[in-house]
C-alpha cells in the first residue's frame, strides 16, 4: 500500500459510483447512483484489519432516461421498495503500492456474494482547504442474475435486451478523518 492508514470516508460530491450494462447486444447503457455513503480503514501493517464499507441507495439509480429509471427502479430489477439498500462489506485487502484487489459481500436484493474490485490508487494528497485526500479507481464486474435481477425480453437476432454481465466502476475521492 502507498501511504493510505487511517480512516477516509468517501467525498460523494468527488465520487461517482456507476454501472455498465450492453443493451440489445450492440450498445452500453450506463448509470450512476446519486445517493450513497461510504468509508474505507486501512491498517497497512495489518492488512487483514482493513475493512470498507458502502451504502447505496437503490432509488437514486440515473441512467439518463426517465422512463428507464422507473423501469430500472422496479420489480423487474432493483425491487427499490422491497430492497432500499445495496451494500457493500469487505473481507479481505490485497493492496500492493498503488493497485491491487479489495474482495468483500455485496448485497443487491437481498442476496450476498462474493465480488472482487480491482482497485488503482492515485496518490494521497492535501487539497487547498486542509483535507487529505486520496484518489483511487475501483472496478468488478458481476452476473446480475445471481443477484436475482433476471429480467430479460428475447431479440430477433437470437440475442438478449439486457446484457447478464454489469460492470461496476467507482470513480473515488477519500477524505481522511
Amino acid at each position: 500500500m502507498t501511504n493510505i492508514n487511517g480512516t477516509w470516508v468517501l467525498d460523494t460530491a468527488h465520487t461517482t459510483v456507476a454501472f455498465v450494462a450492453r443493451h440489445a447486444m450492440v450498445t452500453k447503457v450506463r448509470g450512476t447512483f446519486e445517493d450513497f455513503e461510504g468509508s474505507v480503514t486501512v491498517d497497512e501493517a495489518n492488512p487483514s484489519a482493513s475493512v470498507a464499507t458502502a451504502v447505496i441507495k437503490t432509488a437514486s439509480v440515473n441512467t439518463g432516461n426517465a422512463d428507464r429509471d422507473g423501469h430500472v427502479r422496479g420489480e423487474d430489477f432493483f425491487d427499490v421498495e422491497k430492497f432500499p439498500e445495496m451494500t457493500f462489506r469487505t473481507t479481505s485487502f490485497d493492496i500492493q503500492g498503488t493497485s491491487g484487489t479489495v474482495t468483500g459481500d455485496l448485497t443487491l436484493k437481498g442476496i450476498t456474494k462474493p465480488v472482487t474490485l480491482d482497485v488503482e490508487i492515485f496518490g494521497v494528497e492535501e487539497d487547498p482547504f486542509g483535507a487529505t485526500r486520496v484518489g483511487f479507481e475501483a472496478t468488478t464486474k458481476i452476473n446480475r442474475k445471481d443477484f436475482g435481477v433476471d429480467f430479460q425480453a428475447p431479440l430477433g437476432s437470437g440475442g438478449v435486451l439486457v446484457s447478464e454481465q454489469i460492470t461496476i466502476e467507482i470513480d473515488g475521492s477519500g477524505v481522511k478523518q
